[in-house]
């Protein structure tokens, strides 16, 4: 099922896209894809025929395919040719960071260069959405815990990332640093997340076009190794790191700038499109 969340901010409803791609209302049935309430939301969704719910007319806003979410959690360097770009080594284990769920908005929302930046970049992520407990779960186990996919921009401003001191949150956690859809994908619709062709664009210049079977650490191996320190809730999120041609990367670097417009992707996840705005 692909399902999504539509309507104005903080007013979102539930849908689903049936056979043909159109969208269909499911807010008669249930609430919200959000939360503690997302495993309940989407066998829900499972058992009804998106034939029989009303079409959702117009081209209303897509909201972030989840709502309510508790964690929103960020692998750093986990592609091996990104991490290279970056001047940095692979790590051992996996790098783990936050960014602050308030920088969540829905996919093609406007993207607010804050103020005082001079490198606000990009990066296109495959994210996994958890959809029951996990807690010191092993790898054989772990994608039970999985509720679905969907596409992450990890937005980041890389002088307050790497040169502001301390943690990468800083720079990552700006209001609509996170754009999110446009749907969650369930899992059974992705046999493999480890074979996912994705690409970024700005203007229309490709600059991201890789592919998650260069992931160094997959999914499996993610919810299990972060469910060793700290438990995973239904609605948490796991953007899993970005392959090459970020902005960082570039000779010269290529930064973001206020009119850009940023459109991204993931095979069967779906695509997004953003307009680069200064922050009022």
């Amino acid at each position: 099922m692909k399902l999504l969340r539509f309507g104005p901010k903080g007013q979102e409803l539930p849908g689903i896209l049936d056979r043909a791609g159109k969208l269909r209302d499911l807010s008669g049935h249930l609430s919200d894809f959000a939360g503690a309430g997302l495993p309940e939301a989407i066998e829900t969704a499972r058992g009804i025929d998106p034939e029989s719910l009303p079409l959702v007319p117009g081209s209303p806003r897509l909201g972030p395919c989840v709502g309510d979410v508790g964690k929103f959690i960020c692998i750093g360097l986990n592609y091996s040719d990104h991490a290279a770009e970056s001047g940095m080594e692979v790590p051992p284990e996996p790098i783990l960071f936050f960014k602050a769920t308030s920088a969540i908005c829905g996919p093609n929302d406007d993207v607010e260069i804050p103020r005082n930046s001079a490198a606000t970049d990009w990066e296109v992520e495959l994210a996994v959405v958890i959809g029951k407990t996990a807690k010191y779960v092993p790898e054989a186990e772990a994608m039970d815990h999985v509720a679905g996919y969907c596409v992450v921009n990890d937005v980041s401003e890389r002088d307050f990332q790497l040169r502001r001191h301390g943690q990468w949150v800083k720079g990552k956690s700006a209001d609509t640093f996170g754009p999110m859809g446009p749907w969650l994908v369930t899992r059974d619709e992705v046999p493999d997340p480890q074979a996912l062709a994705m690409y970024l664009e700005v203007n229309g210049k490709r600059y991201q076009n890789g592919s998650t079977a260069t992931m160094v650490y997959g999914v499996r191996h993610l919810v299990s190794y972060i469910s060793q320190f700290m438990s995973l809730q239904p609605g948490d999120i796991i953007s899993t790191g970005t392959p090459p041609g970020v902005g960082m990367g570039q000779t010269p670097p290529v930064y973001l700038k206020p009119g850009d417009v940023m459109e991204l992707g993931i095979e069967g996840l779906g695509s997004q499109r953003q307009r680069t705005v200064a922050a009022a």
